[in-house]
């Protein structure tokens, strides 16, 4: 297909050339007529923006970040576009701590607290005086959509809200501390997301039940499953995320067969053969970016063999015994140590561990790690894993409080290749995790929707199948 060249019609620079344009060298020239043409005739329409939700704790958590540090200035950028490939962008996620402290999620927006006053540096709507509505493909609102004006996000947000083209250089004397890349307000930004309030709880509770909907999702859709494999688990799930909220928090882990021994693996490239089982790890991130982090391991026949129950089995028992630990009070580890209890004297009863499972539990041994690999908790929150700037005294070392939320996840998993296990358990991998939130006399199961027990998940697959 041909396109207009400079000979035939005349480029023209954008007016001002401080705007520079997002465009590419394929685009069409511009011509002078259609630039003048383009900017008139245009009527003004504004959103009536409701105020967010977030913007009253946004503007309380705010002041306890410049209470944390008095006199100075900080600064929590929101981030820019990524480049995915030459000329297109992955979609934008602002960053955490920016949204946490101010509810914005637009991009290249900056707030700065200075000695307790806030404002938002952000980039508003392009305004029809320039050529940037209609031909910046980055920013441009005929490009990539109505971007909220300066007035709407102020509105909404309850801050002050000034062009980020206004944003200082901050080249006074003042301490300033940018939480990119300054330990202590990185540390403290995280310090102050570890306790969930209740919209937080709320807005995480959303997120685990969008994420179980993604589920049985999966499983009504078992005979494509079948049929194309990890791939349309992938799709079916993501497709879920996306209609009920922002993205999936994490890429997803569809992991059949052997798959599952590889604790990350999220090509999602392989079959899902009868016989064998397949783990899901998967979570929605919701509209204000709180997301769900959770896992079943299912039998892909709908039911489990014998070999298949005993291993399940051990590990629900596992999760279990760490989801019981879980109180205010107790060591983060709690959880953790509970859980692999379980599993070294299952391990040992198996005849797998060189010594005995006490000995194995021993902080000098931990030989049975070798099935277990990983640990059984996090934080969780906006980040899927949350909170991981923390003083390591306070997380992992510290003591659980009412309002966090962690995951609970033990697994065991048998390489292919691993020499020192019955060949029957040679590549099978098993994991149960769900979102635990810390209450004032115990815990409860934000994720408690989807089933655990290994009679639930049979009963669970076949009716939705």
């Amino acid at each position: 297909m041909s396109e207009p060249t400079a000979e035939t019609t005349a480029e023209i620079p954008a007016e001002n050339p401080a705007e520079q344009l997002k465009t590419e060298s394929h685009d069409p020239a511009v011509p002078a007529a259609y630039a003048a043409f383009m900017r008139e005739g245009w009527g003004d329409r504004t959103l009536d923006v409701p105020r967010h939700p977030v913007a009253d704790a946004a503007a309380a958590r705010r002041q306890k970040l410049a209470d944390a540090f008095p006199g100075e200035r900080l600064v929590l950028p929101a981030g820019t576009y990524k480049v995915r490939a030459n000329d297109t962008d992955y979609r934008f996620r602002p960053d955490t701590a920016h949204t946490y402290f101010s509810g914005n999620q637009t991009s290249d927006a900056v707030l700065v607290i200075d000695d307790g006053e806030s404002v938002l540096y952000a980039r508003p709507r392009s305004e029809r005086d320039t050529d940037e509505f209609f031909r910046d493909r980055q920013y441009g609102e005929l490009w990539a959509g109505r971007r909220p004006s300066a007035r709407e996000i102020s509105d909404s947000l309850g801050i002050e809200v000034r062009h980020v083209k206004d944003l200082p250089s901050f080249d006074d004397d003042r301490k300033t501390r940018d939480v990119t890349t300054d330990e202590d307000l990185g540390r403290v930004a995280d310090e102050l997301r570890l306790i969930k309030d209740d919209w937080e709880v709320g807005e995480l509770q959303e997120a685990c039940d969008i994420t179980a909907l993604g589920f049985e999702d999966s499983v009504r859709e078992w005979d494509r499953v079948l049929q194309f494999g990890e791939r349309w688990i992938e799709g079916t799930f993501f497709r879920r995320a996306r209609a009920m909220g922002n993205d999936i928090g994490y890429d997803s882990i569809c992991a059949g067969g052997s798959h599952a021994t590889t604790l990350h693996w999220i090509d999602n490239t392989g079959a899902i053969e009868p016989g064998k089982l397949v783990l899901l790890d998967m979570g929605v991130e919701g509209g204000n970016l709180y997301t769900a982090d959770v896992t079943r391991t299912l039998p892909v026949d709908g039911t489990f063999t014998p070999l298949q129950r005993e291993l399940y089995d051990l590990v629900h028992a596992a999760q279990q015994a760490g989801i019981d630990a879980v109180r205010p009070g107790v060591p983060f580890l709690a959880a953790h140590n509970a859980a692999m209890a379980v599993l070294a004297h299952g391990l040992e009863d198996m005849g797998l561990l060189p010594v005995s499972a006490q000995e194995a539990l021993d902080p000098e041994s931990k030989v049975y790690a070798r099935w277990t690999l990983h640990g059984t908790s996090h934080m969780l929150g906006m980040d899927v894993h949350d909170c991981g700037r923390t003083s390591a005294d306070i997380y992992p070392k510290g003591d659980l409080a009412e309002g966090m939320v962690l995951t609970v996840e033990p697994g065991l998993y048998f390489q292919e290749d691993d020499l020192l296990v019955p060949a029957e358990l040679r590549g099978i991998g098993i994991r149960i995790e769900d979102d635990i939130l810390v209450t004032a006399d115990g815990n409860r199961n934000l994720s408690a929707s989807l089933p655990r027990t290994s009679a639930d998940v049979e009963e669970w697959m076949g009716r939705l199948r």
